[in-house]
């Protein structure tokens, strides 16, 4: 379609530009989006409205499976070279004790400021082939079942941009979510914050991130790269934003001893809590600030926006390379509600526990001692602030989705469909591959791994197939952003993953053309309904196998 009616500044008729995927904001959510499409062949394209790439460190602590995404996108060495670890958190309560909480590897956080996180990506997706195009605003919006039509202001007058999809990433004022009659709701957090970036003197332990949580107000205290210090803290009205007001609090509320030796930035911000009703309406989509924002307490917003990325990016890539069906694209929206939704729910907590008066604050200490005496603070409190522990409905399975949080079954050995693949099972390769790996588990003359090879096999181009040799017997299902599909211990089980990905499959009968393979003249066609199940095949028992080699499972 390139004839859509609309009229240019002459009465013409202007023609539009063709796009399989267009991203509109081009923050650190829009360029990884749009670089992951790339690296999956999908040519892009990202329109910003500002002049110039974001400057300042704005969101700053990348946590780890933040950290799995930028390896998976190529820039991860890059940003460790330019960032700096946080090997463990330092909770100081009032009366002098301190909590020092060892992180641990599988959590420590990158300490990165969103400046140079920009800068890596947008480095990355130039190298891919593609370029941001700045001073471009989007000024209309329309769709279609077929495509979406974009209207856009740029340098050189007014662009119409046809477009399969539509990602929106223009932030938490966004104008596209306005346009499409989504609800933003919630309500303004009721405190101000103040955020200070800088050297300070003093006897503090570097490469962490300190909480002072004394009598008089809390405070964070973060190490940074290049020896500044973050500090941040709610502060009541009217409160001075200078350097002696920093001063003033590291001397009510932090340690004695420390000193502001000089300050590059003392900004006053407020937050919002807030979560739009939908993250989909039609072919467009709502990623970053735009689908969520919450308190900045926990360092969590990047995180939960390049997590939407993580979640989106293989759907649709492989809705338009033709190796998925358009139905696997409705899972994204209960998927990453409900997780914004925990998110925000979680930071609402941070909030009020780091804002507590001085007799609720002594109650929180005694609480948050025991905590640390029985090891929760390490063993739950970690996972949840790095963000693992945050799960899925499992709609992706065709199950409908059930408000909060899923716990883990007790005693369940191998995590359930939508919660994340265990820390003691090894990544897939972070590129290329089929959507979905099949890991089988058993001894090495056992069924397990004949009945997932023999599976791969009538799945070719849909499911890779790895075995692990140890104990426990079982399989998992897992999906490229590293959450599990489906897993389970017995034959019966298994036997539902070939009716998974069937449904998830795109149908052999329609007509694909891969924009990998064809370039930007042509559009991609897929089936508009996913395939019928495969008929079922009967298996009631592990079948033995002869011994084959294989790695050890934990």
């Amino acid at each position: 379609m390139s004839d859509n009616g609309n009229t240019d500044e002459h009465g013409g008729t202007a023609m539009a530009e063709r796009t399989p995927v267009l991203i509109v904001g081009a923050g650190p959510v829009g360029l990884a989006m749009a670089l992951a499409l790339w690296r999956q062949g999908v040519p892009a394209r990202i329109l910003e409205a500002a002049e110039e790439p974001q400057h300042g460190s704005r969101a700053v602590q990348l946590h780890a499976p933040t950290l799995q995404i930028f390896e998976r996108l190529g820039i991860l060495d890059e940003a460790e070279r330019r960032g700096l670890r946080v090997h463990h958190n330092s909770y100081h309560l009032s009366g002098g004790r301190t909590l020092r909480v060892e992180l641990g590897s599988r959590n420590e956080p990158l300490m990165l400021p969103q400046q140079v996180t920009c800068e890596l990506l947008e480095a990355a997706l130039e190298r891919a082939g593609a370029r941001v195009e700045r001073s471009t605003r989007v000024t209309e919006v329309s769709q279609d079942e077929r495509l979406v039509t974009v209207k856009a202001e740029g340098p050189d007058g007014t662009v119409l941009i046809e477009a399969d999809w539509l990602v929106v990433a223009d932030g938490v004022r966004s104008s596209i979510r306005d346009q499409l009659g989504i609800d933003f709701v919630g309500e303004q957090v009721p405190v101000n914050f103040l955020l200070a970036e800088g050297r300070i003197d003093g006897p503090f332990e570097p490469g962490a991130v300190h909480y002072f949580l004394g009598k008089n107000g809390g405070v964070v205290f973060a190490s940074m790269p290049g020896g500044r210090i973050r500090v941040s803290a709610g502060v009541p009205e009217g409160y001075p934003f200078t350097p002696e007001g920093v001063q003033r609090l590291l001397d009510e509320r932090g340690p004695r001893g420390l000193s502001v030796a000089g300050l590059d930035m003392i900004n006053s911000f407020g937050s919002q809590e807030r979560v739009a009703e939908r993250l989909r309406v039609g072919r467009a989509f709502l990623v970053g600030d735009a689908a969520h924002t919450h308190s900045p307490l926990g360092g969590q917003g990047l995180n939960l926006g390049l997590q939407d990325v993580h979640n989106l990016s293989w759907k649709l890539g492989g809705v338009i390379n033709g190796t998925l069906s358009p139905a696997v694209l409705d899972s994204y929206q209960p998927e990453r509600l409900q997780a914004a939704r925990e998110i925000v729910r979680n930071t609402h907590r941070f909030l009020k526990v780091f804002t507590l008066g001085p007799a609720a604050a002594r109650v929180r200490n005694t609480a948050w001692s025991a905590l640390e005496a029985t090891g929760l603070l390490r063993r739950w409190f970690v996972p949840l602030l790095a963000g693992w522990r945050v799960a899925y409905p499992d709609v992706l399975g065709g199950a409908a989705a059930a408000p909060g949080r899923r716990t883990l079954p007790a005693g369940r050995t191998l995590p359930p469909a939508g919660h994340r693949a265990p820390a003691w099972l090894p990544q897939a390769p972070a590129a290329g591959g089929a959507p979905f790996r099949l890991v089988t588990l058993g001894t090495a003359d056992g069924g397990p791994e004949q009945a997932g090879q023999a599976l791969a096999e009538r799945h070719p181009g849909m499911l890779a197939h790895d075995h692990l040799i140890g104990r426990r017997t079982g399989f998992l299902l897992l999906r490229p952003d590293g959450y599990v599909a489906a897993g389970g211990t017995t034959p019966a089980e298994l036997a539902r993953v070939p009716r998974l990905l069937a449904r998830l499959a795109p149908c052999r009968t329609a007509r694909t053309t891969s924009w990998r393979s064809s370039g930007l003249r042509r559009r991609s066609r897929t089936g508009g309904e996913p395939c019928r199940p495969a008929p079922r095949r009967s298996r009631n028992r592990w079948r033995p196998q002869r011994r084959r080699p294989g790695r050890t499972a934990r």
